[in-house]
């Protein structure tokens, strides 16, 4: 029995009436008295009464009647639901971020523009170690992966950059005056996932960063940094996001360090779904934040307004 035969059959018992069931379903009367029996046949079971003048269903044919219309209706929805697919309305999408990404508002304002448009896809979103990120998305386990640059990402893989910010440096709260260069060479550091920042510093200031913790997360390199274990190197957008006791922000003098916020993902994706969230990300322009755009706070705008008389500090920086 194929579909057809249960939309012949769930006509003729919405019709009660061979010549209208069959105008309905553009056919000859005949044909659908044929395709009937061979239903009937098929099933062992009668499924109407026919008279000269009447037909009806029979008590078989009513109880066939309820799970047609079931089946009818369910490829109906099956149909739909294939058919939005294929256009990304429906499915699911894998998103992949590092902390920093949601500090910077890069990643909900990502989210709140798709859900915006596309409301029954459905987003799921991890934080995961910023290493494996870009292999988790070559791999397939992750969709989308929004890291922090620079990165090693695997040929397979686009990126798109969603934000320029720069690098400055967070340090006790009881260190009040800049930290100058003398100092950051004989510092402690707590480095972060993303290291960039603190060597780029340590390349200009030609030294060799001392760094004696690793902790993973910005909130743990920030914990570290409250507790006196060291200074870090750190994206500025975290500076307005986590407030922690014992912890306050430095710019870093010369050239700001710039730091990148980017999207990556696969350059042979074939979801539809995820290609829409794609199409997006890639008509959104970088959004780009001169240094005099990071509020620093109190200290951090004293720090910037001494950095040019401050000649010990301003001498560490050659590039």
């Amino acid at each position: 029995m194929e579909l057809r035969h249960l939309r012949y059959f769930v006509t003729l018992a919405e019709e009660l009436h061979f010549a209208r069931a069959a105008e309905r379903l553009n056919i000859a009367p005949p044909t659908l008295t044929v395709q009937i029996q061979e239903i009937e046949r098929s099933l062992s079971a009668r499924l109407f009464v026919r008279t000269k003048r009447s037909v009806a269903l029979t008590s078989a044919g009513t109880i066939f009647l309820a799970e047609a219309q079931k089946v009818l209706a369910q490829y109906q929805h099956a149909e739909s639901i294939g058919r939005r697919a294929g256009r990304g309305e429906v499915g699911r999408v894998e998103l992949g971020y590092v902390a920093s990404a949601a500090y910077a508002g890069v990643l909900q304002e990502q989210v709140t523009k798709f859900t915006s448009t596309w409301e029954e896809v459905d987003l799921v979103a991890r934080e995961l170690a910023m290493d494996a990120l870009p292999q988790n998305v070559a791999e397939g386990s992750v969709d989308i992966g929004f890291v922090r640059l620079p990165l090693t990402i695997p040929s397979e893989l686009r990126i798109h950059v969603l934000l320029r910010d720069v690098f400055c440096l967070a340090v006790p709260s009881n260190i009040q005056s800049p930290v100058t260069g003398i100092e950051l060479a004989q510092a402690s550091f707590i480095a972060p996932e993303q290291e960039a920042g603190t060597f780029e510093l340590a390349r200009r200031g030609s030294f060799t960063p001392n760094i004696v913790s690793t902790p993973g997360s910005l909130l743990a390199v920030l914990a570290q940094v409250s507790i006196g274990a060291g200074i870090a190197v750190v994206p500025s957008a975290v500076r307005n996001v986590v407030h922690l006791p014992g912890v306050s922000f430095q710019a870093i003098g010369g050239e700001p360090i710039v730091s990148e916020v980017a999207a990556v993902f696969r350059s042979n994706e074939t979801s539809p779904a995820v290609l829409n969230m794609i199409s997006q990300i890639q008509a959104t322009s970088a959004k780009i934040l001169a240094p005099h755009e990071f509020n620093l706070g109190v200290e951090g705008m004293q720090c910037s307004a001494r950095h040019a008389r401050d000649a010990t500090y301003s001498s560490g920086w050659g590039s």
